[in-house]
C-alpha cells in the first residue's frame, strides 16, 4: 500500500476526536440528537483546522444506516462501520458529492448542480453537497443558487468550507447556519503531536515538538505537514527517527530565539556595534533578510504580550521556555518601546519584499530599533513644560545628572523680555549641553532685568545649578523670584486692546479695555461685560488670534481666556479706559454730547463709525 502522510492517516472519523472546535461539534451533535439538522451550512475559518473534515462527519453522520441508540451508534455519532460510512469515507459515495468549488466556479457548473439537485438520492436519506473554497464562486453563480438554497428539497443538505466568508454574498449566508472556527491552540496541537509522535514509534524532543506546533501557527494539518518532513529528514536510531529542535530549524531554515533574546538586550544598552554584528554572522550563514525579519517580528509581539499580560498568558501560544525567554525581554523595555519596535518591523519586513538590497534595510530597520531607545516620550516632554511664567526662572530637572556648572550671562547680551525656559532633552550629549547652557544665560538675564536694583548685574552675579537641576544667584541678597516674575496685568492690557484697535476690531477693543483682568490657575482671565452670545460674536476667532499674537510679542506665555460678566459698571461707563494710540474710540468718548448720553441713559459705546472717511 502507498505511504499516506499523517495528516490523512490521522484524519478524525468522529466529532469527539476534532480538536479545538468543540463550540462547533456540540451544536451538530445536540443537532442531530433532536433532529433539527439545517439545508444549508457555511464552514469558515483558518487552513488546516477540520472544516472539510467536520462537513465529511456530519454527512456521514446524516446518511449512517445505524439508527441513533442502538448498540453500534449509541450516540448521534455516525457508527464507522455501515457501509455508507465507509464510502464516505473513502471518498466514493454516490450520494454525497465534493466538488472543488475554485474550479468549479462558474455559472454553468452550478446550473448542472441545482438540475441534479431536483433528483432524490440513489440509496442514501440525503444528497449532500460539499463546496470546498466556496468563496471562489462567481456571484452570478450564486445568484443561479440562491433559489435552491432558499427552498430545497428535503433530501437536499448544502455545506460550503470557506476561509474567506465575508466574499461569499449575504444573501446566500442570510440562507445558511454559519459556524466560524476557530485556530487550534498551541497546547492542543503539542498534545495531538506527541500522541502520533508516540503511536509512529518516533522518539521526539519536547522542543522539536514545540517548534513543530509553533511552526503551524494555529493550524493542525500544517503542523502535520512539516512533521511528516520532519520525519524524513531525521537520523534514525535503532530503526526509528528521532527528532530535534536543531534539526528541525536547520529544515525550516529558523534560527533560535536566543539569538533574537541576545539581540534585544545589546537593544536596551544601546550597542549599535554588537546588533550589527550579530545580525551579519547570522546573514553570512545564509539565513535569509526576510525570514529573520518575520522571526523577529513573532518575537517582538511575544515580548509584547508578556510585557502586557504576564508570562502566563493564554496570548502566549508557545512552549514554557519560550514563556520565559519572551517574559526576560519583556523586562529591559516599557510597553511603549515594544510597540514602537513592532511596529518599525513590521514596516521593515514589508519593505524587504519589494526592496532589492534586503541586508541593508535589514540592517536599518534595527539601528532604528537602537535609536527609539535613546529617544524619550512625548508624555515626559509635555509633563516637564512650564505651565506659568514663574517657571522662567528656574529651568527643570535634567533627566542626566550634569558634567560641568553653568555661567552667567555675559554683559554684553542685549535685554530681552522674559521668556519661559525650554526643558533641554536629547540624547546627544552635545546638544543637551549647548541647549542647557544657552537657556541659563536667558534667565539669568530675566532675573537680572526684572529686579534691577535688588540683584546684582547679571555679569557679575555666577549662576550654579543644584542636583534638583534648578537655578540659583551665588550672592546675596537673595531674589523673590516670584515677585519678580509678576505678571504685569495693565501691560498686556494696554497692549492686546491697541492691537485690536489698529486691526480694526473696535468694539473688542474697547470690552477689554474696560474689562476686570485676572490671573486664574496659571493662565490669564478677562471679564467683560457682555453676555455669552454677545462674546461670541465680538472676541470671534480672528480677535482672539490678535490678541495671542499681542501677548506673545511682549513675552506672554499663559493662555488667555474670556469668559462673559455682568455688564460694565456705571463708573467704567462715565468714564472708560481708553484704547492706547489716540484711536477713533478715544475720540469719540471725549465729545460732550457722547458724555452727556452716557451719563443720561447710563449708555455703554460699544462700536464707533468715522463717517468723515465717506465724506
Amino acid at each position: 500500500m502507498a505511504y499516506q502522510v499523517l495528516a490523512r492517516k490521522y484524519r478524525p472519523q468522529r466529532f469527539s476526536d476534532v480538536i479545538g472546535q468543540e463550540h462547533v461539534t456540540r451544536t451538530l451533535l445536540n443537532a442531530l440528537a433532536q433532529g433539527r439538522t439545517a439545508h444549508g451550512y457555511i464552514f469558515s475559518g483558518h487552513r488546516g483546522i477540520g472544516k472539510t473534515t467536520i462537513a465529511r462527519i456530519l454527512a456521514m453522520a446524516l446518511n449512517c444506516r445505524t439508527e441513533i441508540g442502538s448498540e453500534q451508534r449509541p450516540t448521534p455519532e455516525p457508527c464507522g462501520i455501515c457501509e455508507s460510512c465507509t464510502e464516505i469515507r473513502a471518498g466514493n459515495a454516490v450520494d454525497v458529492i465534493e466538488i472543488d468549488a475554485a474550479t468549479n466556479r462558474g455559472i454553468d457548473e452550478i446550473r448542472e448542480l441545482r438540475d441534479a439537485a431536483r433528483y432524490r438520492p440513489a440509496r442514501d436519506r440525503f444528497k449532500i453537497y460539499i463546496l470546498d473554497e466556496a468563496h471562489q464562486i462567481t456571484d452570478a453563480a450564486f445568484n443561479a443558487l440562491l433559489k435552491t438554497l432558499e427552498e430545497p428539497p428535503d433530501h437536499i443538505v448544502f455545506m460550503m468550507a470557506t476561509t474567506q466568508p465575508e466574499d461569499i454574498p449575504q444573501t446566500i449566508r442570510s440562507r445558511c447556519q454559519h459556524f466560524s472556527f476557530h485556530a487550534v491552540k498551541f497546547d492542543d496541537i503539542l498534545a495531538q503531536l506527541r500522541d502520533i509522535a508516540a503511536k509512529e514509534e518516533i522518539s521526539a524532543e519536547d522542543a522539536a515538538l514545540a517548534q513543530l506546533a509553533e511552526a503551524g501557527d494555529g493550524s493542525m494539518r500544517d503542523a502535520l505537514s512539516i512533521m511528516d518532513q520532519a520525519i524524513a529528514s531525521a537520523p534514525s536510531e535503532n530503526g526509528h527517527a528521532h527528532l530535534d529542535a536543531a534539526q528541525i530549524r536547520e529544515l525550516m531554515g529558523t534560527v533560535p530565539n536566543t539569538v533574537f533574546e541576545r539581540l534585544l538586550e545589546a537593544i536596551s544598552q544601546g550597542q549599535t556595534a554588537t546588533v550589527i554584528e550579530q545580525i551579519n554572522g547570522l546573514l553570512n550563514a545564509g539565513n535569509s533578510a526576510s525570514q529573520l525579519a518575520r522571526q523577529l517580528v513573532h518575537y517582538l509581539r511575544n515580548t509584547l504580550m508578556a510585557r502586557i499580560d504576564g508570562e502566563s498568558s493564554e496570548l502566549l501560544q508557545i512552549s514554557p521556555d519560550e514563556r520565559g525567554r519572551a517574559a526576560r525581554s519583556a523586562a529591559l523595555f516599557s510597553e511603549e518601546d515594544l510597540t514602537r519596535f513592532l511596529q518599525i518591523m513590521l514596516r521593515t519586513f514589508d519593505e524587504l519584499n519589494y526592496r532589492q538590497e534586503q541586508r541593508f534595510h535589514l540592517e536599518l530597520g534595527l539601528i532604528k530599533l537602537v535609536h527609539l531607545g535613546r529617544l524619550l516620550p512625548v508624555e515626559e516632554l509635555l509633563s516637564k513644560l512650564p505651565v506659568s511664567s514663574a517657571t522662567a526662572l528656574s529651568a527643570p530637572a535634567s533627566p542626566r545628572p550634569q558634567s560641568s556648572a553653568l555661567r552667567a550671562a555675559a554683559p554684553s547680551t542685549p535685554p530681552r523680555a522674559p521668556e519661559p525656559a525650554k526643558p533641554a532633552f536629547s540624547p546627544f550629549e552635545a546638544d543637551r549641553n549647548r541647549k542647557i547652557t544657552g537657556e541659563t544665560q536667558s534667565a539669568a538675564t530675566a532675573i537680572a532685568e526684572s529686579a534691577p536694583a535688588k540683584v546684582p548685574s547679571a555679569a557679575t552675579a555666577p549662576v550654579a545649578e543644584s542636583t534638583s537641576g534648578a537655578l540659583a544667584l551665588a550672592t546675596e541678597p537673595k531674589v523673590d523670584l516670584n515677585a519678580a516674575a509678576k505678571i504685569d496685568l495693565d501691560r498686556i492690557r494696554n497692549t492686546v486692546s491697541a492691537a485690536l484697535d489698529s486691526a480694526g476690531h473696535k468694539t473688542a477693543a474697547v470690552l477689554l479695555a474696560n474689562g476686570k483682568w485676572r490671573e486664574n490657575g496659571g493662565g490669564i482671565e478677562v471679564e467683560v461685560g457682555l453676555g455669552k452670545t454677545m462674546l461670541g460674536l465680538t472676541m470671534n476667532a480672528e480677535a482672539e488670534k490678535i490678541c495671542r499674537e499681542a501677548a506673545r510679542s511682549i513675552g506672554v506665555r499663559q493662555k488667555l481666556s474670556f469668559v462673559p460678566g455682568e455688564g460694565a459698571s456705571k463708573q467704567e461707563i462715565a468714564s472708560p479706559k481708553r484704547p492706547a494710540g489716540g484711536s477713533i474710540q478715544a475720540a469719540a468718548l471725549d465729545h460732550p454730547l457722547v458724555k452727556q448720553a452716557q451719563e443720561l441713559f447710563q449708555a455703554e459705546v460699544r462700536s464707533v463709525l468715522d463717517l468723515r472717511q465717506k465724506k
